[in-house]
């Protein structure tokens, strides 16, 4: 039985050629494809001619330069909705555990910090023996959080009520986690599609002109007036930290 390895140094050895007589040649072929091979039909030509169609569409539009871009357009999309949601979850974990501790909100005011810190506390009677330091890197912050918890004003809670609250800080912190990781991979697509625009604008600014153009081919194609206007307008302008 021949094997591959065979079959190949064969193959190797065959001159090829290709020029505008053997092009002519294979027209001829699939002109009389029928007629060559016995048993043949043109009704089974049609089949085949629509899945080599299929393919042939799948290859370009794998390939094709003006839909590299798409994984941008969607990339932003994401990063955008992401950025609403965590937005709402964070409001959502302030006014949940606003009863239980509310001094808390004016001390710690970044969403994530205030995340992790409320996991980590739970009950803010725990707060005095606990060690912030590896979230709240102001020391003056920790030591105001101690004592607001030792004199707050809040009301007790269940376990119940602090097990649903932490569990939406995890919510918070993971959607944070997959924003980090998404920013980072739009980064790098900006960086090799669009390093010029991403150069002059940013990554977010960009990443979203081209949304709003549709395309990057679009975008280039637009007069410096239409960019003037799109620049203008606060989808373009709003850039996430």
């Amino acid at each position: 039985m021949t094997s591959t390895r065979d079959i190949l140094i064969v193959l190797q050895k065959i001159d090829c050629l290709h020029n505008s007589a053997v092009m002519e040649l294979m027209r001829g072929l699939r002109n009389q494809l029928t007629e060559l091979i016995t048993g043949l039909g043109a009704q089974d030509l049609g089949p085949m001619s629509l899945g080599l169609s299929h393919s042939l569409s799948r290859y370009k539009l794998k390939f094709s330069p003006e839909k590299v871009d798409t994984m941008i357009i969607q990339a932003i999309g994401l990063l955008d909705d992401l950025d609403k949601e965590l937005n709402t979850y964070a409001m959502r974990v302030r006014e949940w555990y606003g009863w239980h501790f509310p001094e808390l909100t004016k001390i710690v005011t970044d969403n994530i910090q205030y995340a992790k810190v409320v996991k980590m506390m739970g009950n803010r009677v725990n707060a005095v023996n606990l060690d912030f330091s590896e979230i709240l890197s102001d020391e003056e912050l920790e030591t105001q959080l101690k004592e607001a918890a030792v004199i707050s004003m809040g009301t007790e809670v269940s376990d119940l009520d602090l097990s649903n609250i932490r569990e939406l800080c995890d919510q918070v912190l993971a959607l944070s986690e997959y924003r980090a990781q998404l920013y980072d991979y739009l980064r790098s697509r900006m960086n090799t599609i669009a390093p010029n625009l991403t150069a002059l604008v940013g990554e977010l600014v960009g990443a979203r002109l081209i949304a709003h153009g549709g395309s990057l081919l679009n975008l280039a194609k637009q007069p410096g007036s239409t960019i003037q206007i799109l620049g203008a307008e606060k989808v373009c302008l709003l850039v996430n930290g």
